[in-house]
């Protein structure tokens, strides 16, 4: 039975993973770069000038383009699905777009690496008469694996009124008008371990069930109906009254600072790019009154890059002054994929995915305004790479508050789909840069797992002040998920297990503490808030080992915390305080939450 609004399920222990014990303010000014009027490096005498990329173009065998007159949708789309269903860690990737009009009759069940989108300027363009489904059919009924899939930019009219969506992490919902409700649970109510909404109207309620924490940002609800340990809002109309820790709502009624992630949409017969302004203060959807805020870009300003691309031909097209549109598919980079000037942006569809050669690292953002990053995937080489995601360079310093860096549903992962190493996944040294929605991952299960096998110390690192995280999802690394050191830091929720596998309460110490705490803030750190945040430990390969902590912060007044929790996934570990020395020790088996209201 689904829970009660005051009665949740408790979670048991089950499966390979066992996860489930787991308006509108006024805009800045956006800057839109465009071609560069300027010829890349001069070529050294003797050499051949390397020829110039055509921008634009076709988007490849991918990306499946349907209208309301298209034949055959409903056999395309579950074609699609028995391929992705349970291709976890496939190769398979694919971008459904849907033309504005109206749609009738359809099931978009949407399985791994596959997006669907809406190509209008609003939702509403483009309105399917039917659902578009997840659920975990293919895994008993367990959707805490329902990782890598998205939905965006649609209109949907559920059949029976209320859409499925039960999904785990990397798997966002945007820019979505559900006209009706939204479950977010499996069929049966099984564990579900999500989730995230942005910039999204549910017209009528939306039930968590069995959903163990979610994050809603900047969107419109008509009901919420429980909560198991930690639901996080912030600028939703219609969410939930603050309540933590019973019932563990954390609200706040505005997100400080916003901006949609960027989208491909159709103006007469042509691709643009939307790119949406910045908010301040957000609330509610940016698409509800007409047209929205910000900017849009032609896509012949786009190299549109096609898997077996090189490194080499994405940093011509970068130096060339264009932006990069990356097709489906998986790309193998021997070099850094540079992103040097102001304003550009790099899109992935279809969960496009760089995997790094020989140690590099895969993206380097310099320190330059308005870079958006939205829509791929980083893979680990077999190889360690010192950092896998380096957004601005080791010392950045640029004021980008105007136009700030925006890292949107870039997701990174460590093994799993075959070794890979790292020492750190993502470092973000930029200034004011906003982290909206990402989930960073050194994998529990899949080829090329252990301890050793595929270490990456560290998933998180800031170094840049004025940063802000919106949905940030870290999970299993060796030693700090996340360490904190710039000042002036936020997190708007954050969702954390400890790493499965460590052998010994000895692989996991820190000095004199007992394990490492999965957020750090630095210990100099004079200013940094976080709302909405929990860490959960299962070590499962020794289940006597004891967390000190999960959160670690310096002791001073501006270092503040609001509605943490740690959980003991079924007495696989232990936690012995929630931040610092603060917060009751879990016990026992009942996989019960420790929580701190607030922090000091």
């Amino acid at each position: 039975m689904p829970a009660s609004p005051t009665n949740s399920p408790t979670p048991e222990p089950s499966g390979v993973r066992r996860r489930a014990l787991l308006g509108a303010a006024a805009a800045a000014p956006v800057l839109a770069a465009g071609l560069s009027t300027t010829a890349a490096a001069a070529t050294p005498a003797g050499r051949k000038k390397p020829r110039r990329l055509r921008a634009g173009g076709d988007l490849g065998p991918n990306v499946i383009v349907f209208d309301p007159s298209t034949p055959g949708i409903q056999g395309r789309l579950d074609e699609i699905f028995r391929q992705q269903e349970s291709a976890q860690f496939g190769t398979g990737r694919y971008q459904l777009l849907f033309k504005p009009g109206t749609y009738n009759g359809l099931n978009a069940q949407i399985g791994f690496y596959t997006s669907i989108s809406g190509l209008g300027l609003s939702p509403d363009d483009t309105t399917i008469n039917g659902d578009v489904t997840v659920d975990a059919g293919w895994f008993d009924g367990n959707a805490t694996q329902n990782f890598w899939r998205s939905a965006e930019n649609l209109a949907v009219v559920p059949v029976n009124g209320t859409n499925r969506w039960a999904v785990a992490q990397a798997a966002p919902f945007r820019r979505m008008h559900i006209r009706g409700g939204l479950n977010l649970a499996p069929d049966g109510y099984g564990w579900a371990s999500g989730g995230y909404i942005a910039d999204s109207r549910v017209d009528g309620t939306v039930g968590p069930y069995s959903q163990q924490q979610w994050y809603t940002r900047d969107s419109s609800v008509g009901g919420w109906t429980n909560a198991v340990w930690n639901m996080v809002f912030s600028g939703v109309e219609g969410a939930p009254a603050q309540g933590f820790p019973e019932p563990p709502y954390t609200t706040l009624d505005r997100t400080p600072i916003s901006r949609e992630k960027p989208f491909l949409y159709l103006e007469g017969d042509q691709y643009r790019v939307f790119l949406p302004a910045l908010r301040t203060d957000a609330r509610g959807v940016t698409w509800g009154n007409g047209t929205p805020r910000g900017t849009s870009l032609p896509l012949d300003r786009f190299y549109v890059a096609k898997p077996g691309d090189s490194a080499a031909t994405l940093n011509q097209a970068l130096d060339q002054g264009l932006h990069l549109l990356l097709t489906p598919g998986i790309y193998h980079v021997d070099q850094p994929v540079r992103v040097d000037r102001a304003g550009t942006v790099v899109l992935g569809l279809g969960y496009a995915t760089l995997i790094p050669g020989n140690g590099v690292t895969a993206l380097k953002v310099a320190d330059v305004d308005g870079v958006r990053l939205a829509g791929f995937l980083i893979d680990a080489g077999p190889v360690n790479s010192r950092v896998l995601l380096e957004v601005g360079p080791d010392g950045a310093s640029g004021n980008h508050s105007a136009d700030p860096v925006t890292v949107q549903d870039v997701f990174l992962r460590v093994g799993g789909a075959g070794p890979g190493r790292a020492t750190t996944a993502m470092v973000v040294n930029a200034r004011h840069t906003i982290v909206d929605h990402t989930w960073v991952w050194r994998a529990d299960h899949g080829d090329g797992v252990g301890w050793e096998t595929n270490r990456c110390d560290y998933g998180v690192v800031v170094n840049g002040h004025d940063v802000l995280a919106t949905g940030l999802f870290v999970e299993h690394f060796n030693r700090y998920d996340v360490q904190w050191n710039g000042e002036r830091g936020r997190t708007i929720f954050f969702q954390n297990e400890k790493a499965y596998d460590a052998p010994d309460q000895a692989a996991v110490q820190n000095g004199s503490i007992k394990g490492y705490a999965a957020y750090k803030v630095g210990d100099h750190v004079t200013t940094h808030e976080g709302w909405g945040m929990g860490s959960y430990c299962y070590y499962n390969v020794n289940p006597g080992i004891v967390q000190h902590h999960g959160f670690a912060a310096p002791n001073r007044p501006d270092v503040r915390f609001h509605g943490l929790l740690v959980v003991s996934l079924s007495g696989n570990g232990q936690y012995e305080c929630v931040i610092n020395d603060t917060g009751s020790p879990t016990s026992g088996t009942d996989t019960v939450p420790s929580k701190v209201v607030s922090y000091p």
